[in-house]
């Protein structure tokens, strides 16, 4: 970061509420990165709800994404995020604009990226928004958010959901900021995939957030929402890895990557303590929002059921085969068995095991530990949102993703986190290569991809994303395919399956055997 004195310059400059930055045009579009939208979450602020950042004199260099959150790499291997800097200042924006013109009001989206509440920054080139403000001439925001411990783990003297606060934060900056950049404040639509499509969902359902976005679109929203007894009880077990116990006295002091090592440490211990977290377990993930009561009053599905955001236009959906990407990632891709498929099935089926095999009694053992895995987790918590918001007065439009990755001959089928290279048009980064194996994509693809960008600007811009509004007599939603269409919902066995079933907080359910 780089501050200079003189406002006079050739490249763009805007002046925020905390000081003037300095973007850069690139391919028509104006792009600011790694603007604080809240201090620096350390010292005395970690562990606390985002402070107001602190104003600057002169020009702030707007041209490299801040750093991102401490976090689990996971997927994205040990060599970690390419071309990022270090530091603390994680809580960033950035903006990509068609002019930083206040006069232009252009509709504004704000993306909210996933990576399951422990990995994932806004930096990441598989989110640059370039296609997406470029394709529907509005203005893409992108932020970063506390992860893991440093965000969703139950901290005693630390409020609750802090993630989930930075988000918040955030959208308060886009409400003060965007009109300089050009865009609408009145006008912002959120979306997010997987764990970010959970931070949407929390969103609509917590009074800090109402009144911050007009829209929202959530991708792949996860079912895993925690109880306070659950969150207390991992994080209990989180402090336990490092010796200590879960309150800010004894972690203040600890480096953020020790508290990184410490999920690290206790997710691979997680499958065997189903007797205790329940469905948490198998997850490998010891971080989500919890319904803590204050800033998360209650589930999403019940916020919305009883009308939290029914002035907000929702969109909602899931890919057919979510499941598939962690069967592949795991190497087990088409090879689980009678036992496994068992296992899933008592644990998660709402009827049971015998009921799932009597609505696919052709299905292979494979077949239905992917089918019930992928229900659960992602493709009945998001049907159910848009089910919840119309019971709330709410209106709502659903689609499925059913375009199989080209990858593995199609194995991978229309996998979790296959909508981001669709949507964002970047087929060569993160998980994209694996879908799309290395490959250039093909017209097809391209096509879908454009599809993808025209319906989610639409919904911005309208509220109409081209297709009819869900109801529950017809059940139409948009179907995304070679030829994308409009039709029934096509998990019809799935969603009779789950009828009534209610997406409570996960309990802790025992004590260990």
């Amino acid at each position: 970061m780089t501050i200079t004195g003189s406002v006079e310059s050739a490249e763009p400059v805007v002046r925020t509420g905390c000081g003037v930055v300095r973007g850069r045009d690139e391919d028509g579009l104006t792009v600011f990165r790694g603007i604080p939208f809240a201090q620096a979450p350390v010292g005395d602020a970690r562990f606390a709800a985002p402070r107001r950042p602190r104003p600057w004199d002169g020009i702030r260099d707007a041209f490299a994404f801040g750093p991102p959150p401490p976090q689990d790499l996971g997927a994205v291997g040990a060599a970690g995020p390419p071309d990022v800097p270090a530091g603390d200042d994680w809580l960033t924006v950035n903006v990509w604009t068609p002019a930083p013109d206040p006069a232009a009001r252009r509709p504004v989206m704000v993306w909210i990226h996933g990576g399951a509440y422990k990995m994932g920054h806004s930096g990441s080139p598989a989110y640059d928004a370039r296609r997406i403000a470029a394709d529907g001439d509005l203005v893409v925001v992108t932020l970063n958010y506390r992860l893991g411990m440093e965000g969703f783990a139950h901290i005693e003297g630390a409020p609750a959901n802090r993630g989930l606060l930075d988000q918040v934060a955030a959208l308060v900056w886009v409400q003060e900021n965007i009109t300089a950049f050009g865009g609408d404040p009145d006008q912002v639509t959120v979306f997010g995939e997987s764990a970010g499509a959970g931070s949407v969902a929390s969103l609509l359902a917590m009074p800090r957030a109402a009144g911050l976005f007009r829209r929202a679109v959530a991708q792949s929203v996860p079912g895993t929402f925690f109880s306070t007894g659950l969150a207390a009880d991992i994080g209990t077990a989180l402090a336990g890895e490092l010796g200590l116990r879960p309150t800010v006295e004894d972690l203040a002091g600890i480096a953020p990557d020790q508290l990184v090592r410490a999920g690290q440490a206790l997710a691979p211990k997680m499958p065997g303590n189903v007797p205790r977290w329940g469905r948490a377990a198998p997850t490998v993930t010891p971080y989500a929002p919890v319904v803590d009561g204050e800033f998360l009053p209650v589930t999403p599905w019940r916020a919305l059921a009883s009308g939290a955001a029914r002035d907000v236009d929702l969109m909602a959906g899931h890919n057919r085969d979510e499941n598939r990407l962690f069967t592949a990632l795991a190497g087990k891709l088409g090879e689980i068995g009678e036992d496994r498929a068992s296992a899933a099935l008592r644990l998660y089926a709402p009827g049971g095991e015998a009921a799932y095999r009597a609505a696919f009694p052709e299905a292979s053992a494979n077949d239905l530990y992917e089918r019930v895995q992928t229900d659960w987790l992602f493709a009945m918590p998001s049907l159910h949102l848009a089910e919840a918001h119309l019971a709330g007065g709410g209106r709502a439009h659903v689609y499925e993703l059913t375009w199989p990755a080209p990858a593995f001959d199609g194995a991978l089928g229309a996998c979790h986190a296959l909508d981001i290279p669709l949507l964002f048009g970047t087929f060569q980064e993160s998980l994209a290569l694996l879908q799309f194996g290395g490959a250039e994509p093909s017209e097809e693809a391209l096509a879908l991809s454009s599809r993808f960008r025209a319906d989610w600007t639409a919904f911005a811009r309208t509220g109409d994303p081209g297709w009819p509004a869900y109801d529950t007599r017809r059940r139409l939603v948009r179907v995304f395919d070679a030829e994308p269409a409009v039709a029934p919902y096509p998990e019809e066995t799935s969603r009779r399956l789950w009828d009534g079933h209610e997406f409570t907080p996960l309990p802790l359910v025992g004590q260990e055997a």
